[in-house]
């Protein structure tokens, strides 16, 4: 069972002068769930290398069981030190994708060309695409025979109350939930800042970072039948 984990390779929020990335837990929770059930795993980003760590997931207040395992797994940081280029991947080496999020993704991820010849390529192959809080941007120019991916089907992802909540709804390039409707996606949520994770076949989607451990789960799960 090979699984790629993609992330972002960009660190600026907008014009804020602040700084962003990739979010911890989304990155930590899956990685484990997926080691844990003996799955090998290729991480990848944009421009290859370590990828940029949002600072705010880094706080006290952020922390999680997963976190901390990653802080003290050397193996784990040595990994993700050293991305390969999304240049450099080949769809047909991999059983599946995840895409943890952060903000990074809105701006690079959503925009890439290597992204979305992958995720295109792994999902007319029938194998689980999964992507976790603001990680769905990826999806806003996938499309499958001329038709957004996510057209017509069951998704989820960072909503705009949620947005809002971290005050950067003017600052984000677009705001997942109303990206997700426009492409006809059958988008559902929960309450903010709970878990929820969809699944349509092979696409997994993700509300948030409390969302991300499930999200894992049920890519295996997706890949287990």
């Amino acid at each position: 069972m090979k699984i790629l984990m993609v992330l972002t390779s960009h660190d600026q929020l907008g014009n804020t002068g602040e700084k962003t990335g990739f979010w911890l837990e989304e990155f930590a929770a899956p990685y484990y769930v997926f080691k844990d059930a003996g799955a090998t795993l290729t991480l990848a980003s944009p421009k290859g290398g370590q990828p940029p760590l949002d600072p705010k997931s880094d706080a006290p207040d952020s922390q999680t069981e997963a976190t901390r395992r990653f802080r003290n797994d050397p193996v784990a940081q040595k990994a993700l030190a050293n991305t390969l280029k999304l240049t450099q991947i080949k769809a047909g080496d991999y059983d599946a994708v995840f895409y943890p999020g952060g903000h990074g993704p809105l701006w690079d991820l959503a925009e890439d060309r290597d992204s979305i010849n992958l995720i295109e390529t792994l999902y007319a192959a029938g194998k689980p695409v999964a992507a976790v809080c603001h990680a769905p941007a990826v999806f806003r120019h996938t499309q499958v025979q001329g038709q957004p991916l996510v057209k017509g089907k069951a998704v989820t992802g960072f909503t705009n109350t949620e947005e809002a909540a971290v005050g950067l709804t003017d600052v984000v390039p677009f705001l997942v939930e109303d990206m997700l409707k426009h492409n006809g996606g059958r988008y559902s949520k929960k309450d903010d800042w709970q878990s929820y994770t969809v699944t349509d076949g092979n696409l997994i989607t993700g509300q948030n970072p409390a969302s991300s451990e499930a999200a894992a789960t049920a890519t295996l799960q997706r890949l287990g039948s």
